[in-house]
């Protein structure tokens, strides 16, 4: 059993008891809003799990290793960076399948692309921050956003 997961579950049943002690009618509120919150995403999370797990399927380790592990070198930071830049993954799902991929023979070089430039460049929301920024600040921001996540790869793969 992984300790982080019993730690952090452990804290939020204290926390979800300490709330309940000091005010029921709150925590009530707070967990049907957090019930109704979590009903909306189900559907969502559901469809990326199947796909994750229909990837995972469909390459076999070997694949993973030879597409994103140690020696890819700098492709399979390429193409680990422009998936995370392109998909709008929720960390609730893009962690775990970072995991597994690492598992499957994934560098952590590649992971750290990819969980980096999917926190940090938003491909999906450009036309929204065009908008609001203007061209020329918005590429600016996301092409430095690009570089930086490239070189917390490479810093990742020279430490670890």
């Amino acid at each position: 059993m992984n300790y982080t997961v019993v730690f952090i579950n452990s804290a939020a049943v204290l926390g979800l008891i300490i709330s309940f002690y000091r005010n029921k009618q709150k925590t009530r509120q707070a967990l049907k809003i957090a019930l109704k919150g979590f009903i909306k995403m189900a559907p969502a999370i559901l469809i990326l799990l199947i796909l994750v797990g229909l990837v995972m399927g469909f390459f076999k380790p070997e694949v993973i290793s030879s597409l994103l592990g140690d020696q890819s070198g700098v492709l399979g930071i390429v193409l680990a960076s422009i998936a995370g830049a392109v998909l709008m993954i929720p960390s609730l799902i893009a962690f775990p399948l970072t995991a597994s991929l690492v598992e499957s023979g994934a560098s952590i070089m590649v992971a750290a692309a990819f969980i980096t430039t999917l926190t940090m460049i938003g491909f999906v929301t450009l036309p929204i921050e065009i908008k609001e920024m203007g061209k020329k600040l918005t590429l600016l921001r996301n092409g430095i956003s690009f570089i930086i996540a490239v070189v917390i790869a490479l810093l990742m793969g020279a430490l670890l």
